[in-house]
Order: C-alpha cells, then structure tokens, then sequence
C-alpha cells in the first residue's frame, strides 16, 4: 500500500529535534524532511505550497464544491523525540500471530506483551517495527503519511464531495516549540486536528497545563579536611530539595488527571547544581499551587542557606478544552467520523501536549486524534499498518461530514 511504502520512506529521515541549539528547525535533517515532503506534495498537484526559512510546510487541496464549506485543517510534526537516536532507522513488517518478537536477536531486544500488555490488541495485524537499535518516528512520521494519503484519497475519489483541505507540517513538537511559529492567518483553517495521538480511536481535546523549573544551588566549597561549619555542598542541598516535593507526585505514580512534579535532569558539582523539572497538571489551579510549591521550597532552602537557591520557572502550554469546549461540534464531527470508519472513539486527557494546545490558544482550535503509534520514543515503538488505515479513514470521513452539514 502506498502510505506504508510513505512510511517507511519517511521514517529513514534522521529528524530528532534539539532544544539545545536554539534554531527553528533545531535540526537540519527536519528541514530536508520538509523539502522532500514540499516536492511530493507538488507532484500531487497541490496549491498554496509554501515551506519557509523556519521549517513549516503547509498546502492546499481546493475544495471541489459549489456550497460554502468549512476549511479543514490536518497538522502533524517532522520531528522526532531526543529521547533515543532516530538515525539509521530500520523498519520492518511482521504479521503478529501473538507472543513476543525479537526485534534484535543480538542485543537480546524483545518486544513482550507482558511488559506492553497493547500488543494483544494487535493479534493478526501487520505490525511495523524497529530493529532495537532506534526509536521508528511513527510519533509523528505515521500522522504525516496518513495526512497525505488522505489527500491522495479525495483525488482519486472526485465524486467524493469536499471544502478546502488544509495541511501543514511542522519541526519541533518534541521540544515544545512546535506551534511557535506557525502562522494561524496564513493556514486560514476555520479548525484543525493533529494527527499526533497513539492508539486507534484515540480522541483528546484536554492536556497538561505545562511548565519547566530550573533551579540552582549554590555552594562553597573548602578543603574537606577543613570543612566544618564552612562547606556548603551544592549537590547535598539539591537533593534535600528534591526529597521535600511530593513523593507519590511523580510520573511513575499519577494516571489520567493526576499532575506531577518530574525531576528530568541533575548535573552539578560541590560548588553549583541545578536541577530541571518539568511541572504538569490538567486543573489550572492545582498547577498554579504546584508553582507556588517550588517557590515555596526555594525560600525554605534559602532560609536554612541563605541566598543558595534561585528558581527559574517558564510555562509552556495551557490545557486547550477551555478553547474547545466553546467548539465542542469539533469533537462531536470526529467522534462521528471514527464510527463511520469502524472504530470506537476513546475521549481521554492527554497525559503530555500537542501543538494542538498551543495552536487553540493562538486561535485555532486543534483537537488530537490517534496517529497509531505505540511505545513511542523508544526502541519498543511500532505501528499497525491497520491503525493507519484506520487513521486515514477518519480524515476521509471527517471532510466528508463537514461537506455533508454545510
């Protein structure tokens, strides 16, 4: 089929993004990406190509309607996670018939459903995966692939009645930048969706209010033979910081709307340590407390330590169901669009962000439907070539109930 063969060309692109570099893309492998992607979809015939200097790359299938039709939007990311290398990538199709599957008889990389109890909802489906040695790229490669096969659809199907479509590609989800410059005027979609979600029938309208926290100690450091009531350990302070958070708040111990503190990085010395947190939670109050909280901690450590400890806090995203729910039609058109494709809508939070937040706060309310991909950012991650399927679809019959209601 031609999306997987999409895929699976798509995927061999070496996209992880860098929030280190301070560039938009943060890494030039996504903007070749995008280039390759600009000149497929001007082999389709699509219109109002543009790719700009920053990376993101949108386009036009015209509606092929006399009756005033909403323009859709369909956005997906080019990127893929930091969290493990996206270079060299080596997909391959298996049938599942069950039980596990070696993905790297070398390094002993097992794919098991007892540690990934989801496989067991994929017996009998063709399932593409990794070699153990790379994350796949279907968070987000699978949304993009599934986007343009859509398109592709509708121009093999004309008789299929449509508005204006939509689409846009864009760097840098995975670092949170993703939304940052996108030009909601120029994309002139009357709303969108990301195709950015996980499982089929994955429907999430409501994420994390997010922000990050760095803060710093600072130490004095002396001989330690001659260090009493002198030495101040940078590194000792940190962590009494950090035993002073929640320790049931954290990642490993919250599911669905519980927020969490999560500590993602440590480096320091005697004399300086920082620690950098990433702050969530789905209700706005409780994440502003949470902010609140480490301030709090701050000022407790700087009264024990004088002047030790500074705290740096940046918001990142805000959870996008108060713009959503003033559309909520939006979410009931895809909830319609997923029966019509055979599959049962799972409305749930998002554990995590999507542009899609972002971009509702900007003016485009972009809810987030399932892309198909499982395990994502690791070496475990793969995708059914029926969820795909299923994904597509569901872009099918959305533009096919806007046309109809218009």
């Amino acid at each position: 089929m031609k999306m997987i063969d999409r895929f699976i060309n798509y995927v061999k692109f070496d996209t992880q993004s860098d929030e280190l570099t301070n560039l938009t893309p943060s890494t030039p492998g996504q903007m070749t990406f995008a280039k390759s992607l600009c000149e497929e979809l001007q082999n389709m015939g699509l219109s109002n190509i543009t790719l700009d200097e920053n990376g993101y790359l949108m386009a036009t299938l015209p509606s092929n309607s006399s009756k005033k039709i909403p323009t859709l939007g369909f956005i997906a990311h080019l990127d893929t996670a930091p969290d493990m290398s996206g270079h060299n990538v080596n997909p391959r199709i298996v049938h599942y018939d069950g039980g596990t599957i070696t993905l790297n008889e070398e390094q002993n990389v097992i794919l098991d459903p007892e540690q990934f109890p989801e496989l067991n909802d994929h017996v009998g489906q063709d399932l593409i995966i990794t070699d153990g040695t790379t994350l796949l790229g279907a968070d987000d490669k699978a949304g993009i692939a599934e986007i343009i096969s859509a398109v592709e659809y509708f121009q093999q199907h004309p008789e299929i009645e449509h508005g204006d479509i939509r689409i846009a590609f864009n760097p840098d989800e995975e670092i949170g930048m993703g939304a940052h410059h996108f030009n909601v005027e120029q994309f002139g979609a009357d709303w969108a969706y990301t195709m950015d979600g996980g499982a089929v029938g994955e429907l999430e309208y409501e994420n994390f209010n997010a922000a990050s926290a760095r803060i710093t100690f600072k130490g004095l450091n002396v001989h330690p033979g001659a260090a009493k009531n002198k030495m101040i350990n940078s590194i000792r302070v940190a962590n009494q910081f950090a035993s002073m958070l929640p320790r049931w708040e954290t990642p490993e111990h919250t599911e669905g709307y519980e927020g969490f503190y999560h500590l993602i990085g440590i480096e320091g010395n005697v004399e300086k340590t920082t620690l950098t947190y990433i702050i969530r939670d789905h209700d706005r109050a409780r994440f502003e407390s949470r902010k609140r909280e480490i301030e709090h901690l701050v000022h407790k450590i700087n009264a024990e330590f004088p002047d030790c400890a500074t705290a740096e806090i940046k918001d990142q995203y805000y959870n996008m169901r108060e713009k959503i729910e003033p559309v909520m039609h939006i979410i009931e058109v895809a909830e319609k669009a997923m029966k019509n494709a055979g599959v049962t809508p799972k409305v749930q939070p998002i554990r995590g962000g999507t542009d899609g937040a972002q971009l509702s706060f900007k003016g485009l309310p972009c809810p987030n439907i399932f892309a198909g991909g499982m395990n994502m950012h690791g070496r475990y991650e793969y995708v059914a070539v029926q969820s795909m399927e299923k994904a597509m679809m569901t872009i099918v019959e959305i533009c096919k109930i806007v046309a109809a209601e218009a």
